[in-house]
């Protein structure tokens, strides 16, 4: 009995050919005018995740050398009416 190995193409990245075909697929859900709101949301967001991580770190070292951040002042009584 013989065995025959099947070799599988690996798959890899997306040629050029591939990426025009999902950037044509794209601007056709999305459209030519609501593609550059879609990169700014996302532009944004990056933007927003980043300096949320950055200002946790901050907070860990404000933490660790005793700095309490000054917030809102929870201090105050509401007035209830």
């Amino acid at each position: 009995m013989y065995s025959v190995a099947i070799s599988m193409p690996l798959i890899g990245m997306p040629g050029m050919m591939e990426w025009l075909i999902i950037g044509g697929a794209v601007l056709l859900l999305f459209g030519a005018t609501r593609l550059p709101k879609l990169g700014k949301g996302l532009g944004e967001g990056i933007r927003n995740f980043k300096s949320g991580l950055m200002g946790s770190k901050d907070q860990d070292e404000e933490e660790e050398k005793g700095i309490v951040p000054s917030g809102d002042d929870s201090d105050e009584k509401i007035d209830k009416e």
